[in-house]
């Protein structure tokens, strides 16, 4: 008996784009894998109403708050926010600004995302963040032609989430879910295989996430999606894709996504 996967919802405020938030939240859920962790970027905020709309939506579904608002009267508000609506919310930039300004006895500029320095590296990294929303998921199989790095694999193995690691690493991704009834893209066969990258998972494993997936939805968790028979299916119609592919194949159970962010540019890299 395999014990369910516990989700969390974690609500990233910024005033800036929220990359600090959003990295550190990664760090912190690496630590706890498996684990379902929905990160949702909430950027440029520059109101109490913005942070409210923030706070009622971490109400609503249990979530947890992590900001990083370099303007003094914003952290407040979210402060009184909190408190007030009894989320948990936690300050990443406050306490340090406000202790540097003591140490230093200078005034902090309170001015939002200088940390960004708006160069070539810098305009990369978004371009291919656009990129992986882009194409993810098939939805515009050209940009299989386009891509750094085109992944493959059946539903629920991180597919989406291992692009936007990989986008903020300023590669370009494009993800092709594996379905038996739907004939792979024409395009992944056109395209060198040192640039695919296949994404396996233990029939056992998938088992429970998919069952916890339906479960969020308010499905039932016996659902075809989600039995062992309909998963073993998939699995072989996905490795036989693959072999036909030549391509290299990554097994990402019980993997957090950076671990296997690392492997795949491992893999890249070398060719």
């Amino acid at each position: 008996m395999y014990p369910s996967i516990p989700e969390v919802t974690i609500y990233v405020a910024s005033d800036a784009a929220g990359d600090t938030g959003e990295l550190v939240v990664r760090a912190a859920v690496a630590q706890f894998h498996p684990v379902h962790a929905s990160i949702r970027r909430m950027p440029f905020i520059t109101d109490a109403a913005a942070l409210e709309r923030v706070v009622l939506l971490a109400k609503e579904n249990r979530g947890i708050v992590l900001y990083t608002l370099v303007i003094p009267e914003l952290r407040e508000i979210m402060r009184t926010l909190a408190d007030t609506h009894g989320i948990a919310a936690i300050d990443l930039l406050g306490p340090l600004i406000e202790s540097l300004e003591h140490r230093t006895g200078r005034k902090s500029r309170d001015e939002p995302g200088l940390n960004h320095v708006l160069d070539e590296d810098y305009f990369r990294k978004v371009e291919a963040v656009e990129f992986a929303v882009r194409y993810d998921d098939a939805k515009d199989p050209s940009g299989i032609m386009k891509a750094d790095i085109v992944l493959i694999g059946v539903s629920r193995t991180s597919k989406t989430p291992l692009s936007m690691y990989l986008a903020h690493k300023k590669y370009k991704v494009a993800n092709v879910p594996l379905v038996p009834e739907i004939k792979p893209p024409d395009e992944l066969f056109r395209i060198p295989k040192q640039k695919i990258i296949g994404l396996t998972i233990g029939v056992h494993y998938l088992n429970i996430i998919r069952k916890e997936r339906l479960k969020a939805l308010g499905l039932p968790d016996n659902a075809a999606y989600a039995t062992e028979q309909r998963i073993e299916n998939e699995m072989r119609y996905a490795q036989n894709v693959m072999d036909r592919l030549g391509c290299v194949v990554i097994d990402v159970s019980h993997r957090a996504v950076e671990e296997t962010a690392s492997l795949v540019m491992s893999s890249i890299r070398s060719n």
